[in-house]
Protein backbone atom coordinates (compact mmCIF):
# COMPACT_ATOMS: atom_id res chain seq x y z
CA UNK A 1 0.00 0.00 0.00
CA UNK A 2 1.80 3.41 -1.05
CA UNK A 3 2.74 5.82 1.59
CA UNK A 4 1.07 9.24 1.39
CA UNK A 5 3.05 11.91 1.16
CA UNK A 6 2.32 15.30 3.42
CA UNK A 7 0.61 18.35 2.52
CA UNK A 8 3.41 20.39 2.21
CA UNK A 9 5.69 17.97 0.17
CA UNK A 10 2.82 16.98 -2.31
CA UNK A 11 2.98 18.05 -5.27
CA UNK A 12 0.42 16.18 -7.05
CA UNK A 13 -2.48 17.62 -8.55
CA UNK A 14 -5.66 18.00 -5.80
CA UNK A 15 -9.09 16.07 -7.13
CA UNK A 16 -12.05 17.49 -5.68
CA UNK A 17 -15.50 14.83 -6.22
CA UNK A 18 -18.08 17.48 -5.76
CA UNK A 19 -21.62 15.37 -5.54
CA UNK A 20 -25.11 15.01 -4.01
CA UNK A 21 -28.30 13.80 -4.89
CA UNK A 22 -30.83 15.24 -8.01
CA UNK A 23 -31.68 19.11 -7.45
CA UNK A 24 -29.79 19.92 -4.79
CA UNK A 25 -27.46 22.37 -6.57
CA UNK A 26 -24.47 20.54 -7.45
CA UNK A 27 -23.88 22.76 -10.49
CA UNK A 28 -24.86 26.41 -9.17
CA UNK A 29 -22.09 25.37 -6.62
CA UNK A 30 -19.87 24.33 -8.87
CA UNK A 31 -20.70 27.97 -10.89
CA UNK A 32 -20.36 29.58 -7.65
CA UNK A 33 -17.07 27.97 -6.69
CA UNK A 34 -15.16 28.29 -10.55
CA UNK A 35 -16.26 32.06 -9.94
CA UNK A 36 -14.43 32.75 -7.14
CA UNK A 37 -11.48 30.81 -7.76
CA UNK A 38 -9.01 33.59 -8.08
CA UNK A 39 -7.00 32.66 -11.25
CA UNK A 40 -6.48 29.48 -10.32
CA UNK A 41 -6.26 27.12 -13.15
CA UNK A 42 -8.99 24.37 -13.12
CA UNK A 43 -9.74 21.55 -14.87
CA UNK A 44 -14.07 20.57 -14.36
CA UNK A 45 -15.04 17.15 -15.58
CA UNK A 46 -18.87 16.70 -15.55
CA UNK A 47 -20.32 13.35 -15.87
CA UNK A 48 -23.80 13.25 -17.42
CA UNK A 49 -26.57 10.21 -17.85
CA UNK A 50 -27.22 10.33 -20.83
CA UNK A 51 -26.15 11.20 -24.43
CA UNK A 52 -27.03 14.48 -24.93
CA UNK A 53 -24.82 17.15 -22.40
CA UNK A 54 -26.91 19.86 -20.71
CA UNK A 55 -24.81 20.11 -17.61
CA UNK A 56 -21.85 21.46 -19.58
CA UNK A 57 -23.95 24.23 -21.39
CA UNK A 58 -25.18 25.79 -17.70
CA UNK A 59 -21.53 25.77 -16.47
CA UNK A 60 -19.41 28.81 -16.82
CA UNK A 61 -16.38 27.51 -17.29
CA UNK A 62 -14.94 30.20 -19.21
CA UNK A 63 -11.60 29.50 -20.60
CA UNK A 64 -10.77 26.79 -18.08
CA UNK A 65 -10.80 23.04 -19.03
CA UNK A 66 -14.41 21.79 -19.28
CA UNK A 67 -14.57 17.66 -20.01
CA UNK A 68 -17.66 15.84 -20.68
CA UNK A 69 -18.29 12.51 -19.93
CA UNK A 70 -21.84 11.23 -21.42
CA UNK A 71 -23.17 7.93 -21.93
CA UNK A 72 -23.42 6.20 -18.67
CA UNK A 73 -22.52 7.03 -14.67
CA UNK A 74 -18.65 7.29 -13.24
CA UNK A 75 -19.04 4.55 -10.95
CA UNK A 76 -19.82 2.03 -14.10
CA UNK A 77 -19.34 2.52 -18.00
CA UNK A 78 -17.84 5.46 -18.41
CA UNK A 79 -15.01 5.22 -15.56
CA UNK A 80 -12.50 4.32 -18.38
CA UNK A 81 -13.55 7.76 -19.78
CA UNK A 82 -12.50 9.41 -16.57
CA UNK A 83 -8.97 7.38 -16.16
CA UNK A 84 -7.80 8.19 -20.00
CA UNK A 85 -9.51 12.44 -19.57
CA UNK A 86 -7.07 12.60 -16.21
CA UNK A 87 -4.35 10.62 -17.63
CA UNK A 88 -4.35 13.49 -20.69
CA UNK A 89 -4.40 16.41 -18.33
CA UNK A 90 -1.55 15.19 -15.80
CA UNK A 91 0.74 14.05 -19.05
CA UNK A 92 0.36 18.16 -20.70
CA UNK A 93 3.52 19.52 -20.80
CA UNK A 94 3.27 23.60 -18.79
CA UNK A 95 -0.48 23.67 -18.57
CA UNK A 96 -1.54 20.57 -16.11
CA UNK A 97 -4.13 22.37 -13.74
CA UNK A 98 -3.85 23.60 -10.30
CA UNK A 99 -6.61 21.53 -9.15
CA UNK A 100 -9.38 19.05 -10.60
CA UNK A 101 -12.57 19.60 -9.94
CA UNK A 102 -15.24 16.39 -10.84
CA UNK A 103 -18.82 16.80 -10.75
CA UNK A 104 -20.65 13.22 -11.01
CA UNK A 105 -24.20 12.77 -12.02
CA UNK A 106 -26.98 12.99 -8.97
CA UNK A 107 -27.78 8.80 -8.78
CA UNK A 108 -23.34 8.38 -8.69
CA UNK A 109 -22.41 6.39 -5.75
CA UNK A 110 -18.93 8.54 -4.83
CA UNK A 111 -17.35 5.00 -4.08
CA UNK A 112 -16.18 3.74 -7.23
CA UNK A 113 -14.68 7.14 -8.17
CA UNK A 114 -12.81 7.25 -5.11
CA UNK A 115 -11.56 3.75 -5.68
CA UNK A 116 -10.13 4.78 -9.00
CA UNK A 117 -7.36 7.12 -7.62
CA UNK A 118 -6.38 4.71 -5.27
CA UNK A 119 -6.45 1.59 -6.92
CA UNK A 120 -5.14 3.07 -10.08
CA UNK A 121 -0.87 3.64 -9.69
CA UNK A 122 -0.51 6.11 -12.39
CA UNK A 123 -3.06 8.39 -11.66
CA UNK A 124 -1.86 7.95 -7.81
CA UNK A 125 1.36 9.18 -9.33
CA UNK A 126 -0.21 12.43 -10.56
CA UNK A 127 -3.32 13.26 -9.02
CA UNK A 128 -4.29 13.18 -4.83
CA UNK A 129 -7.89 12.85 -3.90
CA UNK A 130 -8.46 16.17 -2.06
CA UNK A 131 -12.19 15.97 -0.98
CA UNK A 132 -15.37 14.65 -0.98
CA UNK A 133 -17.84 17.70 -1.28
CA UNK A 134 -21.34 16.47 -1.03
CA UNK A 135 -24.35 19.49 -1.56
CA UNK A 136 -27.09 18.40 0.28
CA UNK A 137 -30.98 20.28 -0.41
CA UNK A 138 -31.99 21.59 2.90
CA UNK A 139 -35.79 20.86 2.54
CA UNK A 140 -35.90 17.62 0.92
CA UNK A 141 -32.32 15.81 2.35
CA UNK A 142 -34.31 14.16 5.36
CA UNK A 143 -36.92 12.64 2.92
CA UNK A 144 -34.01 11.50 0.36
CA UNK A 145 -31.69 9.99 2.45
CA UNK A 146 -34.67 7.73 3.92
CA UNK A 147 -35.65 6.72 0.44
CA UNK A 148 -32.52 6.28 -1.31
CA UNK A 149 -29.51 4.38 -0.14
CA UNK A 150 -26.96 6.26 -2.59
CA UNK A 151 -27.87 9.89 -1.19
CA UNK A 152 -27.37 8.40 2.28
CA UNK A 153 -23.86 7.13 0.74
CA UNK A 154 -23.12 10.33 -0.48
CA UNK A 155 -23.90 12.09 2.58
CA UNK A 156 -21.72 9.79 4.72
CA UNK A 157 -18.71 9.49 2.05
CA UNK A 158 -18.68 13.72 2.54
CA UNK A 159 -15.85 15.32 3.85
CA UNK A 160 -17.70 18.83 3.23
CA UNK A 161 -21.54 18.63 3.24
CA UNK A 162 -22.57 22.01 1.65
CA UNK A 163 -26.49 22.48 2.73
CA UNK A 164 -27.88 24.62 0.47
CA UNK A 165 -31.28 26.17 0.06
CA UNK A 166 -31.50 27.05 3.12
CA UNK A 167 -33.88 30.36 2.82
CA UNK A 168 -36.19 27.63 1.47
CA UNK A 169 -36.61 25.38 4.21
CA UNK A 170 -39.78 26.23 6.95
CA UNK A 171 -37.83 24.88 9.70
CA UNK A 172 -34.61 26.57 8.92
CA UNK A 173 -32.68 23.64 8.24
CA UNK A 174 -32.99 22.02 11.46
CA UNK A 175 -33.95 18.92 10.30
CA UNK A 176 -31.46 18.88 7.66
CA UNK A 177 -28.67 19.25 9.56
CA UNK A 178 -30.11 16.56 12.07
CA UNK A 179 -29.91 14.49 9.45
CA UNK A 180 -26.22 15.34 7.81
CA UNK A 181 -25.50 15.05 11.75
CA UNK A 182 -26.61 11.75 12.08
CA UNK A 183 -24.86 10.55 8.83
CA UNK A 184 -21.99 12.46 8.19
CA UNK A 185 -20.85 13.65 11.87
CA UNK A 186 -17.28 14.03 10.98
CA UNK A 187 -17.46 16.40 7.80
CA UNK A 188 -17.52 19.77 8.13
CA UNK A 189 -21.00 21.63 7.36
CA UNK A 190 -21.55 24.96 5.44
CA UNK A 191 -24.49 26.24 5.40
CA UNK A 192 -25.81 28.28 2.64
CA UNK A 193 -28.19 29.53 0.12
CA UNK A 194 -28.27 29.59 -3.84
CA UNK A 195 -25.05 27.77 -4.05
CA UNK A 196 -22.32 30.77 -2.80
CA UNK A 197 -19.79 28.83 -1.53
CA UNK A 198 -16.22 30.38 -2.02
CA UNK A 199 -13.60 28.30 -3.77
CA UNK A 200 -11.45 28.53 -0.41
CA UNK A 201 -13.81 26.98 1.41
CA UNK A 202 -14.15 24.04 -1.14
CA UNK A 203 -10.59 23.17 -2.62
CA UNK A 204 -7.41 22.65 -0.79
CA UNK A 205 -8.80 20.55 2.18
CA UNK A 206 -6.41 17.95 2.28
CA UNK A 207 -9.01 15.81 3.88
CA UNK A 208 -7.59 12.61 2.75
CA UNK A 209 -4.31 13.85 3.92
CA UNK A 210 -2.54 11.94 6.56
CA UNK A 211 -1.41 14.81 8.73
CA UNK A 212 -5.50 15.85 8.28
CA UNK A 213 -6.78 12.91 9.15
CA UNK A 214 -4.26 12.40 12.09
CA UNK A 215 -5.35 15.77 13.14
CA UNK A 216 -9.09 14.74 13.46
CA UNK A 217 -9.18 11.63 14.61
CA UNK A 218 -6.98 12.88 17.65
CA UNK A 219 -10.05 14.87 18.88
CA UNK A 220 -12.41 12.21 18.60
CA UNK A 221 -14.65 10.91 21.01
CA UNK A 222 -16.24 7.45 21.14
CA UNK A 223 -19.40 8.01 19.23
CA UNK A 224 -22.20 6.45 17.52
CA UNK A 225 -25.35 8.47 15.81
CA UNK A 226 -28.36 8.28 17.88
CA UNK A 227 -32.01 10.11 17.77
CA UNK A 228 -31.85 13.22 18.38
CA UNK A 229 -33.08 15.04 21.78
CA UNK A 230 -36.70 14.21 20.83
CA UNK A 231 -35.77 10.61 20.59
CA UNK A 232 -36.87 10.81 16.43
CA UNK A 233 -34.72 8.52 14.48
CA UNK A 234 -34.04 10.70 10.81
CA UNK A 235 -32.27 7.55 9.07
CA UNK A 236 -33.51 3.96 8.38
CA UNK A 237 -32.40 1.19 10.64
CA UNK A 238 -30.16 -0.35 7.83
CA UNK A 239 -29.00 2.99 6.45
CA UNK A 240 -25.35 3.93 6.81
CA UNK A 241 -24.22 4.60 10.41
CA UNK A 242 -20.11 6.01 11.66
CA UNK A 243 -18.82 4.21 15.25
CA UNK A 244 -15.94 5.56 16.40
CA UNK A 245 -13.91 3.53 18.68
CA UNK A 246 -10.54 4.09 20.95
CA UNK A 247 -9.04 0.45 21.29
CA UNK A 248 -5.50 0.26 22.80
CA UNK A 249 -2.46 -1.09 21.07
CA UNK A 250 0.03 -1.21 19.64
CA UNK A 251 -1.55 -3.59 17.35
CA UNK A 252 0.94 -6.64 15.54
CA UNK A 253 1.42 -5.35 11.88
CA UNK A 254 0.42 -8.86 10.59
CA UNK A 255 -2.19 -9.95 12.06
CA UNK A 256 -3.71 -5.92 11.89
CA UNK A 257 -3.33 -6.49 7.97
CA UNK A 258 -5.10 -9.81 7.88
CA UNK A 259 -7.92 -8.39 10.35
CA UNK A 260 -8.36 -5.70 7.55
CA UNK A 261 -8.41 -8.29 4.87
CA UNK A 262 -10.90 -10.35 6.27
CA UNK A 263 -13.16 -7.51 7.83
CA UNK A 264 -12.86 -5.77 3.66
CA UNK A 265 -13.61 -9.26 2.92
CA UNK A 266 -16.45 -10.17 4.77
CA UNK A 267 -17.95 -6.98 4.82
CA UNK A 268 -16.31 -4.25 2.02
CA UNK A 269 -19.52 -3.96 0.08
CA UNK A 270 -21.47 -2.65 3.15
CA UNK A 271 -18.21 -0.47 4.79
CA UNK A 272 -17.64 2.60 3.08
CA UNK A 273 -15.01 3.96 4.85
CA UNK A 274 -12.25 3.81 7.12
CA UNK A 275 -10.37 6.23 8.70
CA UNK A 276 -8.02 5.39 11.78
CA UNK A 277 -4.71 6.28 13.48
CA UNK A 278 -3.23 2.93 15.54
CA UNK A 279 -0.11 2.14 16.99
CA UNK A 280 1.43 -0.37 15.22
CA UNK A 281 4.82 -2.22 16.61
CA UNK A 282 7.56 -1.65 14.96
CA UNK A 283 6.13 1.11 12.69
CA UNK A 284 5.23 3.62 15.55
CA UNK A 285 1.36 5.50 14.67
CA UNK A 286 0.13 4.75 11.52
CA UNK A 287 -2.95 6.80 9.27
CA UNK A 288 -5.28 3.91 7.98
CA UNK A 289 -8.07 4.85 5.96
CA UNK A 290 -10.19 2.97 3.27
CA UNK A 291 -12.85 3.67 0.73
CA UNK A 292 -15.04 0.67 -0.42
CA UNK A 293 -12.09 -1.79 0.30
CA UNK A 294 -9.34 -0.24 -1.54
CA UNK A 295 -6.78 0.86 1.13
CA UNK A 296 -3.94 3.31 2.79
CA UNK A 297 -1.40 3.48 5.00
CA UNK A 298 0.90 6.43 5.44
CA UNK A 299 3.12 7.43 8.94
CA UNK A 300 1.23 9.33 11.16
CA UNK A 301 3.36 13.08 11.67
CA UNK A 302 5.23 13.74 14.69
CA UNK A 303 2.83 14.49 17.53
CA UNK A 304 0.19 13.21 16.23
CA UNK A 305 -0.44 10.93 19.10
CA UNK A 306 1.73 10.06 21.90
CA UNK A 307 3.30 6.90 21.48
CA UNK A 308 1.56 5.24 23.90
CA UNK A 309 -1.90 6.67 23.58
CA UNK A 310 -4.44 4.31 21.97
CA UNK A 311 -5.64 4.00 18.75
CA UNK A 312 -8.80 5.89 17.11
CA UNK A 313 -10.96 4.14 14.51
CA UNK A 314 -13.97 5.16 12.35
CA UNK A 315 -16.16 3.11 10.64
CA UNK A 316 -19.00 4.07 8.04
CA UNK A 317 -21.52 1.64 6.43
CA UNK A 318 -24.21 -0.69 6.76
CA UNK A 319 -24.50 -3.53 9.59
CA UNK A 320 -21.35 -2.49 11.21
CA UNK A 321 -21.23 -4.34 15.23
CA UNK A 322 -18.93 -1.92 16.71
CA UNK A 323 -18.05 -4.37 19.59
CA UNK A 324 -17.00 -7.02 17.36
CA UNK A 325 -15.08 -4.74 16.16
CA UNK A 326 -12.84 -3.74 18.72
CA UNK A 327 -12.81 -7.37 20.09
CA UNK A 328 -11.66 -7.99 16.81
CA UNK A 329 -8.61 -5.59 16.82
CA UNK A 330 -8.07 -6.19 20.56
CA UNK A 331 -7.20 -9.55 19.38
CA UNK A 332 -4.21 -8.24 16.95
CA UNK A 333 -2.22 -6.77 19.63
CA UNK A 334 1.53 -7.14 19.35
CA UNK A 335 4.24 -7.42 22.75
CA UNK A 336 4.39 -4.45 24.70
CA UNK A 337 7.94 -4.37 24.16
CA UNK A 338 8.27 -0.30 24.03
CA UNK A 339 9.39 -1.54 20.07
CA UNK A 340 6.93 1.03 18.74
Amino acid sequence: MPDQAGPDTDDRIPVTVLTGWLGAGKTTVLNHLLATADGQRLAVIVNEFGDIGIDGTLIDAGPLDLIELNSGCLCCVVRGDLIRSLKALAARDGSRPDAVVIETTGVAHPAPVLQTFLADQVLAGHFRLDAVVTVADAVHLPATVALEPDAADQLVLADVVVLNKLADATDGGTAAEICVAAHAPFATLLKVDRGRVPAAALLGRHAFDAATLATRLADLSPRTPGPDAAGHQHHRNDGPAAHALTVEGPFDPVLLADWLDHLLEAQGDTILRIKGILPVAGEGMIVLQSVHRMTETAPAPAGALAQDAPGRIVLIGRGIEPLAVARDLAACRGPKNGVI
